[in-house]
């Protein structure tokens, strides 16, 4: 083989995408010297998002000061790539569930944050921007990141205030005419995996709210609060954002970043492959492996795998998955693409026991793959 493409997603709980690429790879040297290999950390829009870019496509950090869940300075970050033209954000960076430790509230944290990231890289002069949503602290719509921009909201007695996922319900008014104009022009893609609503049983509170603290008292309030948002977005701005799936994604950021941003969700692989020109990085390639956990039906939804693979089609490069485990009903893959499907677990072992033994397995089994392609080679 002469060039190989590695673009893996995480072995949730276990390894990185980059740990992957890096184990993959040093075998593909071992048994190949001199192939080409290519590296594609995958980001899925959560913490390490914007480093996985970096890691990509090289580029440069952004560092600076803006606010945090609680309203507090903080330094955040995020990268520039693309020879400056694209912008990288992931809402982690100072909206994230690590940021708030032990006071985990969602009905009083903010993204006001992401809304300084995203201006800050707009006054840069670059031409799209994209917004990684997950892991978030928040249940406030974008508000919070909206009010950063200029979008101002308005209580019944006429009062300008930021909204949090706990002051949602008293929304009156929603204006736009000092919404920043450093934006115009800019187009802003938001990467967004999951296709929950803004409300209702599997909407952004209902769903995400437990695990941001929120008991079942306050998952209800949440609710309601976002509802009335949705409400007031389709009177004051005339979109109707209560259903279309995504919405409800970081705290129904996924529906501020369409109303306040003019944002598009798109499926966190499609972007990654759209930014990193994946069909032109796959010219001339002997073969692409790529892999998740777990490969199951849900795999077949656009994740990281099945979106690999159709474009690897196109192309007629060979796709290897390698996963922590495969389900029954993935013949679908193969169709859409995929060429073998190899498993890395070599005993019969709970997970508990063998995620612990990850490295070592997936070495083993990557070693085997290419002992195998250099016989049938020979």
């Amino acid at each position: 083989m002469k060039k190989v493409v590695l673009i893996p997603d995480s072995f949730k709980g276990t390894l990185s995408s980059a740990k992957i690429c890096e184990i993959i790879g040093g075998r593909v040297e071992e048994h190949f010297p001199g192939c080409e290999v290519v590296s594609i950390p995958v980001a899925d829009g959560g913490e390490g998002s914007v480093d996985c870019f970096l890691t990509a496509l090289g580029g440069e950090k952004v560092h600076l000061t803006v606010k945090n869940p609680y309203f507090e300075d903080m330094e955040s970050f995020y990268g520039i790539i693309d020879e400056g033209r694209t912008a990288v954000i992931e809402m982690a960076a100072c909206a994230g569930l690590p940021l708030v430790e032990d006071r985990r509230d969602p009905r009083k944290t903010t993204t006001y944050g992401v809304g300084q990231l995203i201006l800050d890289a707009a006054n840069r002069g670059v031409s799209k921007i994209v917004v990684g949503l997950g892991g978030s602290s928040t249940n406030d719509g974008g508000c919070g990141a909206a009010a950063a921009i200029g979008v101002n909201f308005y209580n019944e007695k006429g009062e300008k205030f930021i909204p949090t996922g706990g002051t949602t319900h008293e929304i009156a008014r929603i204006d736009l005419s000092e919404k920043t104009t450093a934006l115009d022009g800019i187009e802003i893609v938001t990467m967004c995996d999951i296709d929950n609503p803004m409300y209702g049983k599997t909407g952004a509170a209902h769903v995400f709210g437990p695990q941001k603290g929120a008991d079942p008292e306050m998952v209800l309030f949440l609710d309601e609060g976002i509802k009335h948002l949705a409400e007031v977005i389709n009177k004051d701005l005339g979109m109707d954002l209560s259903t279309v799936p995504g919405t409800g994604a970081a705290g129904a950021m996924g529906a501020g970043m369409i109303a306040f941003f003019g944002s598009k969700l798109q499926m966190g692989i499609e972007t990654v492959l759209d930014t990193v020109n994946f069909s032109e990085v796959i010219e001339g390639a002997d073969a692409i492996f790529t892999g998740e956990g777990k490969i199951d039906f849900q795999s077949l939804r656009g994740k990281v795998v099945i979106g690999v693979a159709r474009r690897a089609k196109k192309k007629g490069v060979p796709v290897v998955v390698v996963a922590g485990g495969a389900d029954n009903g993935i013949e679908e893959a193969y169709e859409v693409g995929v060429s073998a499907i190899f498993t890395i677990n070599r005993l019969p072992e709970a997970f508990e026991t063998s995620r612990y033994k990850s490295v070592e397995n997936l070495t083993f089994t990557v070693d085997n793959i290419l002992r195998l392609a250099k016989t049938l080679k020979a």
